[in-house]
């Protein structure tokens, strides 16, 4: 095991710690040990259940996600960040205040809805470049150091970190919940090789509340901390590369990419914290754009807004495929020749995926 140097204060360089976190945008710095074995079998019976739908890495790595030790050999802590990402443009405090407008986007049909956190840049170069400095710093108070960083793009549990932590605790949702913070937040690791402190894990606060739970448009919250991720809107617009299934097409509403309904109306989240850098706040077309506008993108003119931003990952195509049912989805509520012209004029070079859900939409 690498100690901390007798010369160092441990308790002193974790203060430290989290001063340069602060000075890098993070919000929060906790660490939890590396022994997860109590959430192995909850991860075996999720994986079992098949709630992991097509997101076959997600098996592939098998209970190395629950054994932070194997996946980067002689990690002996694990360093816990999470960093808010409402654009600083955020109304708080103010009526109406920023989950009105988002509840009001979301119904409004014709207005494509994209998920808060992705309207800014990606938060996977962010949080990484930023973790990757945290580090660097780190290594030059304690000599050499062994490392290796995460943002959601590893076999990581990262919630379960987070919560052992103390950054949160785990909401009916399964995203992480904060007192302070609500879950209007990013989440990122840095495993090393140094015995840090540990830092004391907090109580969860949930009670009785179903709110996450009865709001969810598609029932994926099958249970209190469980997602069926089958069913949830942000697997479908992101992670699923397939067809939608038929009958979750009209529960998506206007949700083009993510979905967050489980956050707007959880009541922690009046305590959301906005960002602190510039990279969160919304790119332009990317919030309040109407569906019609979105589908007259061509491919390089999608290539070039989504520059450096999280929705490139899902390509094209799919990302038409999602304006097509949010567009089909906005005609059911009322008839809009507009809209059929850009789902025609689209559908004219589309493949046959995005073909079979422009036909539906104007079906």
């Amino acid at each position: 095991m690498q100690e901390v140097p007798s010369t160092v204060d441990a308790a002193a360089l974790l203060s430290r710690l989290r001063g340069w976190a602060r000075e890098l945008g993070f919000s929060q710095i906790a660490v939890a040990d590396v022994d997860l074995s109590s959430a192995e079998p909850g991860l075996q019976a999720w994986l079992d259940a098949g709630h992991h739908g097509r997101m076959h890495y997600m098996a592939a790595h098998g209970m190395k996600r629950a054994r932070p030790a194997e996946l980067v050999p002689g990690t002996l802590r694990v360093v816990t960040a999470r960093m808010d990402y409402l654009p600083r443009a955020t109304p708080f405090g103010t009526e109406p205040g920023w989950q009105a407008i988002e509840w009001a986007g979301l119904a409004n049909p014709a207005q494509a809805q994209i998920s808060l956190y992705a309207r800014g840049r990606d938060y996977h170069k962010v949080l990484r470049n930023r973790l990757q400095k945290l580090a660097e710093k780190l290594a030059t108070e304690v000599g050499p150091l062994g490392y290796r960083v995460f943002t959601d793009s590893a076999p990581v549990l990262e919630v379960e970190l987070a919560a052992r932590s103390g950054l949160g605790w785990r909401g009916k949702h399964t995203l992480t919940l904060h007192r302070d913070a609500g879950s209007m937040f990013f989440l990122g690791e840095l495993f090393i090789d140094l015995a840090l402190p540990l830092t004391d894990a907090v109580s969860a606060h949930c009670g009785e509340c179903r709110a996450c739970i009865d709001v969810c448009p598609t029932a994926a919250i099958t249970a209190p901390y469980r997602v069926d991720a089958r069913r949830c809107i942000s697997y479908l617009t992101i992670e699923h590369d397939g067809p939608i299934p038929k009958e979750l097409r009209p529960l998506m509403g206007n949700r083009i990419y993510g979905c967050d309904d489980c956050q707007l109306a959880c009541p922690w989240n009046k305590f959301a914290q906005p960002a602190v850098l510039a990279d969160f706040d919304a790119r332009p077309g990317m919030a309040g754009t109407p569906i019609a506008e979105l589908l007259a993108w061509d491919e390089p003119e999608f290539l070039r807004r989504t520059e450096g931003s999280a929705i490139r990952r899902i390509g094209f195509a799919r990302w038409q495929r999602n304006l097509a049912v949010a567009a089909g989805n906005a005609l059911r509520t009322r008839d809009d020749a507009s809209l059929r012209a850009a789902l025609r004029q689209a559908g004219q070079v589309a493949d046959d995926l995005v073909r079979e859900h422009i036909d539906w939409a104007l079906a």
